[in-house]
């Protein structure tokens, strides 16, 4: 067929293009087509004209109507840090006890303190707080300097081992590598050790090599631990009559402790946080459960 020419089953013009006997009609463009592409072209100018919509180098286009997204999004967190501020002052003039008998501030607390929390704590103690390998799980309370409120503060604001000038200090001896004990006496105090929080020896272990590791733990370790090897807070020993271990409680895992020593680090957070972001957070940490 020709251009031009007629198609004799619909009546239509053709192209004049023909493939394997197929011949392409002449079909417009449908006018609902060209009406919604001439509307959204009239819309983009519009929008252009009206709105922030154009980059111009360093610059962009304002707007006749002047609607700047930047500007509002400020004035919006402008009126959040007010907002804020209203009960955050009240929670750093407020004592921690004034603070647990308002349920209002405690509601903030809940919410603020989780954000607080995982922003600069998770990377350590987990999201849920419940540590890991080197790391204090928070949810079960056992505290290796206190879990007063005023004393997890304290903890958070100055660290441990921190360069903070006031900061807890607190290291376990290299027994081993510094030639304090040899080996038998290391794995006679593994073993006491072992006795007393109830972990299952993976060989029988006589009473005599348990009372041989108890004249050692005497001599070497109540002085940071105490006598009943509940630990001592004032060093910030932990509780080794428990079944909570922050290294393991493995025979090799404790090995590896009396042989190497231990020295945690937590930085201290003074110059990063407030006075009453420390108090809310050391509120939050005390309001952590194990997850179920």
């Amino acid at each position: 067929m020709q251009v031009g020419e007629r198609d004799p089953i619909t009546g239509r013009s053709t192209t004049g293009h023909e493939w394997n006997g197929i011949t392409e009609l002449l079909t417009p463009v449908p006018r609902v087509v060209l009406f919604f592409l001439a509307l959204f072209s009239l819309f983009a100018v519009g929008y252009w004209l009206l709105m922030p919509a154009f980059p111009l180098g360093s610059t962009y286009t304002k707007g006749l109507l002047g609607n700047d997204q930047r500007k509002i999004v400020a004035e919006q967190l402008k009126a959040a840090d007010a907002e804020r501020a209203i009960w955050m002052d009240k929670i750093g003039a407020s004592d921690f006890a004034a603070i647990n008998a308002d349920p209002e501030l405690m509601r903030r607390v809940q919410e603020s303190g989780r954000t607080l929390f995982i922003d600069n704590c998770a990377a350590c103690h987990g999201v849920s707080g419940t540590g890991g390998p080197g790391f204090p799980d928070l949810t079960v309370k056992t505290w290796l300097w206190g879990g007063e409120p005023e004393t997890v503060a304290e903890t958070i604001r100055v660290g441990i081992n921190s360069s903070n000038a006031d900061t807890r200090v607190s290291q376990m001896l290299a027994f081993g590598r510094d030639g304090v004990l040899n080996g038998t006496q290391i794995a006679d105090v593994v073993a006491y050790v072992q006795s007393l929080s109830g972990h299952a020896h993976s060989e029988a272990v006589s009473p005599e090599r348990i009372a041989a590791g108890k004249a050692v733990f005497t001599a070497n370790c109540v002085s940071c631990h105490g006598e009943d090897a509940k630990g001592l807070r004032a060093q910030g020993a932990p509780n080794l009559a428990d079944v909570i271990w922050i290294n393991g409680g493995t025979a090799a895992d404790i090995y590896s402790s009396v042989y190497s020593g231990r020295q945690g680090h937590m930085p201290h957070w003074a110059d990063r946080l407030t006075p009453a972001q420390i108090k809310l957070l050391a509120l939050y940490i005390g309001q952590l459960e194990k997850p179920q």
